[in-house]
């Protein structure tokens, strides 16, 4: 029996009716043809005529930009155990290490399974990988149309040495959707050269990556493009991997993880034009309708932000159009156990512009400053994920805080300039020497915020220093924590996920330089040692009985050669969430 499960998922930002939240803010949220919300800002200060003018040409989508709607694909999998020579469709597909790829003497391979096809296709398959010399090295690929077997095409999917890593399998079925994609595929199917090594658990985590990558290798963010084309890709087999309903299990969790780390990329995708703060709360709210047997939303304006003395928050969100909005959600299982009441805190800025400190020079990236708010995609991310997996946790009682300070650091006569002096909500005083360094400012307010939930454990995300990205490159985050064991909980996770964490140091010394002659500290302290100093800063906020990490995102939120988000951090957060509850 083939186990089988069909993937799909709501994309972003589409015509849909929102439902009312549990909020006391919210009194209405009413459906509109571009999800705009319904309720009025309580000013931060008197509002001039202009000001009124362009918050009312942002509420009505500047630009005249829509995203379109669009429809979401299925892709049925299915696992079997069946003889690959006998497997009928477009593109049979093979995982191969560079072990897997070797030769005897007479060039034939030495690995049974690609010995058996090979017979079938009459020396064929060596012959062409001989010429293209494909050694199965990771990135390596190809496909090649070749008479002789049930299936038009045959492609072979380097994993590099020999491998378990669950990034590898990812990226197998990452590179099986773009052959898909480039020959109009509708039917494939994936195996391993090499899979009698792997235990009965391994099996089970490698089908779930193949499937995962296939799905995120398919999807294509096409929302503001004037013409979209349909992925004609609908089954995909997995062979030679079990069968079962413990493999179905994990394809149907494959299937929500996918559906949060979408969720994510057409968060960080969507230009500032469209996403603003307020258009992110009543994201983050039609989750929780959605999911209203686990999940339910607070949103908080200006004016209950202030009333909770979030002045380091309203600091930076002052200058622009567009009011700020708080986003909580709360997870809260229908039964279980005692579990320990977890936060995902995740930076929140629709767009960076630097404020005062305006972001110039060819390398300052400010048309990608839309991604600065990749750490509450993140976030709300993983919040649908877990809506759709329901993991439990704590019986009549919140177990995961979802939280984002959601705001735009813009230009104006209201706006924050270097050198003023603000005041968190837990009473520490900011010296601000830098208005671009206003994420850790928004989520100051958002650490105390948490730890006011009674929570034991924080984990934040942000796309927060270049300075890590100079460390780490683009592939890698960086992780700050005082606490080894929540390193440990969350680099298992990573592992598990496939995305690549490393520690960093918090270096006590390095917070001389954040000290200030006129106020408790500034929020910046040069250059050297950036991302660790960002990451002290943020500890001044955290309560000492809390387990805290902070992620330092800011390279791996973004493709830059697909130019796209990658929904990085979904994944981690997940695995992290249900080892807590289990």
């Amino acid at each position: 029996m083939a186990a089988t499960t069909v993937v799909n998922w709501t994309p972003l930002l589409v015509p849909a009716t929102v439902a009312t939240s549990s909020s006391s803010v919210f009194t209405k949220l009413r459906s509109t043809p571009f999800l705009r919300l319904s309720f009025t800002l309580p000013p931060l200060c008197s509002r001039t005529r202009t000001q009124r003018m362009a918050q009312s040409l942002s509420r009505s989508t500047l630009g005249l930009t829509h995203p379109a709607p669009i429809q979401p694909p299925k892709i049925l999998f299915a696992a079997k155990e069946i003889d690959l020579v006998e497997w009928k469709g477009d593109i049979l597909a093979i995982g191969v290490t560079e072990k897997d790829m070797a030769k005897d003497e007479n060039l034939k391979f030495q690995n049974p399974i690609l010995k058996k096809l090979d017979s079938h296709l009459g020396g064929l398959l060596a012959e062409a990988s001989s010429e293209e010399d494909f050694s199965g090295k990771a990135g390596q690929s190809t496909v090649l149309r070749l008479p002789g077997l049930g299936s038009k095409r045959v492609g072979l999917i380097g994993l590099g040495q020999c491998t378990s890593a669950t990034a590898s399998y990812r990226s197998l079925g990452e590179a099986v959707a773009g052959a898909a994609k480039t020959s109009q595929a509708s039917n494939v199917a994936i195996s391993l050269a090499s899979s009698e090594g792997l235990s009965g658990d391994s099996k089970l985590t490698t089908a779930s990556a193949i499937a995962c990558g296939t799905v995120l290798g398919i999807h294509e963010d096409s929302r503001f493009k004037s013409e979209s084309k349909k992925p004609a890709l609908k089954a995909v087999d997995i062979l030679g991997l079990g069968t079962g309903p413990e493999l179905e299990k994990r394809l149907k969790y494959a299937e929500d993880v996918c559906s949060g780390i979408i969720f994510g990329r057409e968060l960080v995708n969507a230009p500032a034009n469209v996403l603003t703060p307020g258009v992110l709360a009543e994201e983050a709210s039609k989750i929780a309708s959605m999911y209203s047997d686990v999940l339910s939303a607070t949103i908080l304006d200006a004016e209950q932000c202030k009333e909770l003395k979030m002045g380091s928050y309203l600091g930076v969100a002052a200058a622009s159009a567009n009011p700020p909005h708080f986003i909580h959600l709360c997870y809260k299982p229908p039964s279980g156990p005692a579990k320990t009441k977890l936060a995902l805190v995740g930076k929140g800025l629709t767009f960076d512009s630097g404020g005062y400190n305006i972001k110039t020079g060819p390398d300052c990236t400010i048309e990608l400053m839309k991604r600065d708010m990749g750490g509450s995609a993140a976030v709300l991310g993983a919040a649908k994920a877990l809506g759709q997996i329901k993991p439990p946790g704590v019986e009549a009682s919140n177990f995961v805080h979802f939280i984002v300070a959601a705001c735009e650091n813009m230009i104006s006569g209201t706006g924050m300039r270097p050198g003023d002096i603000i005041t968190a909500s837990n009473g520490k005083t900011i010296e601000v020497n830098n208005t671009d360094a206003e994420g850790r400012l928004t989520l100051a307010d958002a650490l105390v915020y948490a730890c006011n939930q009674g929570v034991e454990k924080i984990v934040d995300l942000a796309t927060l220093t270049g300075a890590c990205v100079v460390a780490l490159g683009p592939s890698v985050a960086g992780i700050f924590t005082p606490s080894d064991d929540l390193a440990k909980e969350v680099l298992a996770a990573s592992e598990i996920s496939g995305e690549k964490l490393w520690r960093m140091p918090l270096e006590e010394s390095y917070w001389e330089s954040m000290k200030s002659g006129v106020a408790d500290m500034v929020n910046t302290g040069g250059r050297p040692g950036g991302a660790i100093t960002a990451a002290l800063f943020l500890k001044q906020f955290v309560d000492e009985k809390v387990q805290w990490m902070h992620i330092d995102m800011s390279g791996p939120v973004w493709n830059y050669k697909k130019k796209t988000g990658t929904g990085f951090g979904v994944s981690t957060l997940v695995e992290w969430v249900l080892k807590n509850s289990s």
